[in-house]
């Protein structure tokens, strides 16, 4: 029989690599995408125009494919002009990531080290809770643009609630097992776990992170396709709340 001791030192690591799973289930549990994902790792650069003739698909589908890799971080995106088209937009292109050339859950257990070694370096400098949750928020805003720069370079133009969806795919490659729902004209993102556990339990200040992250990722996604800030509503269990979930 486990001593009790050991088995509640394993539920954080259970619940992170549950965690992983969800993202890799949620990228990969399309049978499609897995092929579309093994053929962009095979034929780098790819349009959706050419994944969609590939595989017999309209591009309005490849896309879709293929921005739910890119937002669960298994493709990069750029925007290049092919050589043969002349003046006029350049083009999505897809790539896979270069280190998810080995084991999928053991990248997305390591997600989350470089964001909370900035956390917790920048709040041995700025004391105080007011200036901690701001520092925090900010982090968390900048690695969610960053994010969305590799899922939709250049000015973003979805509408709030397609990036919600995204940001859902995001926040669970990233570690928070997270997915959307459609409640009226608004949509919410419902993370299931939480990469920083204990920590944020004990310091809810960290929950601004996961705001940042969204305001972030709403920014870089949405672009001019709307006008200002999109208002979100958060909530925490570390705060008192029902569940870590997002409103926009």
């Amino acid at each position: 029989m486990q001593p009790a001791s050991d088995h509640v030192r394993s539920e954080p690591a259970d619940r992170r690599f549950s965690a992983a799973i969800a993202a890799v289930t949620s990228a990969f549990g399309d049978p499609t995408r897995r092929e579309i994902y093994l053929h962009v790792r095979s034929h780098p650069k790819e349009t959706a125009s050419d994944v969609a003739a590939a595989f017999s698909l309209h591009p309005n589908v490849a896309r879709h494919h293929l921005d739910r890799l890119a937002a669960g971080g298994y493709l990069e995106v750029s925007l290049e002009r092919s050589p043969l088209a002349g003046a006029g937009r350049p083009s999505k292109r897809y790539r896979a990531v270069p280190e998810h050339g080995g084991d999928l859950a053991s990248d997305l257990l390591g997600h989350k080290d470089d964001l909370l070694v900035s956390l917790l370096a920048g709040a041995l400098e700025l004391l105080g809770p007011e200036r901690a949750e701001l520092m925090a928020e900010e982090v968390g805003e900048q690695y969610g643009r960053t994010l969305a720069e590799k899922m939709e370079p250049g000015e973003g133009q979805r509408s709030v609630r397609a990036a919600m969806h995204a940001v859902a795919d995001a926040l669970t490659a990233n570690g928070f097992d997270a997915h959307a729902e459609d409640r009226g004209l608004s949509t919410a993102v419902v993370a299931g776990h939480c990469p920083f556990g204990d920590a944020a339990a004990a310091h809810p200040v960290i929950c601004a992170v996961d705001r940042g992250m969204i305001r972030g990722l709403l920014a870089g996604l949405c672009g001019e396709a709307v006008e200002g800030p999109v208002p979100v509503v958060l909530s925490s269990r570390a705060r008192g709340d029902d569940a870590c979930s997002a409103l926009a």
